[in-house]
């Protein structure tokens, strides 16, 4: 119980706010993830899941529901990716990087919509988060990217952007003054990652450790 206290007591300000541990931790594992995933090194898994607990203790002591919820799935949806990832290293199995189809769009945005109305009602109800809607369209724009980064879809990009959009001023807004940094710099991976997945969209990406292989049998190096 002290380590949890600890967890969300301030290390330093930023803007006049206070920023616990927590946050400040969870960040920075956050921010280490999407290194080494553009690395396409198994390791981005558990340091995600470790980075997700941080911010979770984060997102309770801020009253952020939904974000809090919202880092279950993540820690939920990175052991599965974990798994995913170690059978595709053995395997040697190939993912194709493409674009969506019109339907698959539709899909997309109507599951963001309906999600954020529905689970923004059951926030508001339950009383769970002081800005309901918002903060249930981080949770539910979180799910919609994962699916569709699960598809190796190159939306999946544009779903993270929509979401940082919101994600930034929600996480000032609750005292979270460094998450919301941490979003700004992510907004700006978000946006490397969907000129690179364009780019690559007519190609394959193998195992996590190696490179990605082209349609002519080429092969990038790792992290190119």
């Amino acid at each position: 119980m002290e380590f949890f206290t600890w967890l969300n007591t301030p290390v330093f300000e930023l803007l006049g706010k206070p920023v616990p541990w927590s946050d400040f931790l969870g960040n920075i594992c956050a921010l280490a993830t999407v290194y080494l995933a553009l690395r396409r090194l198994i390791w981005s898994w558990p340091v995600q899941i470790l980075g997700s607990v941080l911010l979770f203790s984060a997102s309770v002591s801020a009253h952020l529901g939904g974000n809090a919820s919202r880092q279950v799935v993540i820690i939920a949806a990175a052991i599965w990716g974990w798994t995913t990832w170690r059978r595709s290293q053995q395997e040697k199995g190939e993912i194709r990087v493409r674009w969506a189809t019109w339907p698959e769009r539709i899909g997309l945005i109507a599951a963001l919509v309906l999600g954020t109305l529905g689970f923004g009602y059951v926030l508001a109800v339950g009383g769970w988060s002081w800005n309901p809607y918002p903060d249930a369209y981080i949770f539910i724009g979180s799910l919609v990217a994962m699916y569709a980064q699960g598809r190796a879809i190159v939306e999946f990009w544009f779903v993270w952007l929509a979401v940082d959009l919101v994600g930034i001023p929600l996480a000032v807004m609750g005292g979270l003054v460094f998450s919301g940094a941490v979003y700004f710099v992510f907004l700006v991976m978000v946006i490397v990652g969907m000129v690179d997945w364009a780019r690559r969209s007519r190609q394959t990406i193998s195992s996590p450790t190696s490179g990605a292989a082209t349609l002519d049998g080429r092969e990038d190096p790792p992290g190119a």
